[in-house]
């Protein structure tokens, strides 16, 4: 066996990439994923980029209004905060952070995914960004998705760091923008209740709670995201559905289903509307809407 072909079966075998000597051109795609294995990490190019527009986005205002406004601070070269979106399940943080790449995309926003396994390679990650850009022509988001911590989980020194107070400055057009159903990113136990203590008026949390929030106040920006009430759930059933919803389909009826498709699965949120209208359109086609 050939010397190259050899590297290539050791490069597969420990699940780095062959291509990771090449570098990605983020003037022919708009986003990157972070891809880890037991030998490094690696950039890898994404052609088709999930992207959303903004008027899709129903429900939730004023979050999209802070973020907008913050990600069009960074991309114009202005001060700009790393941001946490958290709150409950399927109300939109994640697709809101796409819609800002649909958004910004022509002014050089660029969005970097990464998992559990790259947050523990930021170093890795933020010097294959300065090789792939050298210049700072373009201004990168690190995308951190469902992100949530256990005590003992090695990638949460490394984002605090990261974030604030590492030894290596950080560059000027990277920022992180991470989406977590807990507010504080990780667990809570009752027994960290015991370690709180009164002094007069004032409730002093004990070292455990301190050491879960340092994480989360490092985050610039907090974005709140909430369920749905009935009215707004609705108005994004009709905003997927309206526009294809034959006259002979009462809008009553539909409404009445879409409730109860709600509350068998115990939530109004934008995501439960997608899928409902998803369920509802493809019934149609088959010419079945009961």
């Amino acid at each position: 066996m050939e010397s190259a072909d050899l590297i290539k079966v050791l490069q597969a075998a420990l699940g780095v990439s062959t291509r990771a000597g090449h570098p990605v051109s983020f003037d022919d795609v708009l986003a990157a994923r972070w891809r880890s294995g037991p030998g490094g990490g690696w950039l890898q190019g994404i052609r088709q980029a999930h992207s959303l527009s903004q008027d899709d986005l129903l429900g939730i205002d004023r979050a999209r209004e802070l973020l907008d406004t913050n990600t069009r601070q960074f991309v114009r070269g202005l001060p700009a905060n790393d941001a946490l979106l958290w709150g409950g399940r399927g109300t939109g943080k994640s697709s809101l952070v796409k819609a800002m790449l649909a958004r910004y995309g022509s002014e050089g926003l660029r969005l970097v995914e990464l998992d559990r396994e790259g947050l523990a390679q930021l170093p890795d990650v933020l010097e294959s960004l300065r090789e792939a850009d050298p210049d700072e022509r373009f201004r990168f988001v690190l995308f951190c998705d469902d992100l949530s911590f256990e005590a003992d989980d090695p990638a949460y020194k490394g984002l605090k760091s990261v974030l604030d107070g590492g030894l290596e400055a950080r560059p000027s057009n990277v920022l992180i923008y991470a989406t977590s159903n807990r507010r504080h990113l990780m667990p809570r136990f009752f027994a960290e209740n015991q370690e709180y203590e009164r002094r007069g008026e004032e409730i002093i949390p004990g070292e455990s709670a301190e050491e879960k929030l340092s994480l989360s106040d490092r985050f610039g920006l907090w974005i709140g995201f909430y369920p749905f009430d009935q009215d707004t759930y609705l108005a994004i059933v009709d905003h997927y559905l309206q526009a294809r919803l034959p006259a002979t389909i009462p809008l009553e009826e539909m409404h009445a289903e879409a409730l109860r498709w709600a509350l068998a699965r115990g939530s109004r949120s934008g995501r439960t509307a997608r899928h409902f209208a998803n369920d509802f359109l493809g019934r149609m086609g088959l010419g079945d809407t009961r």
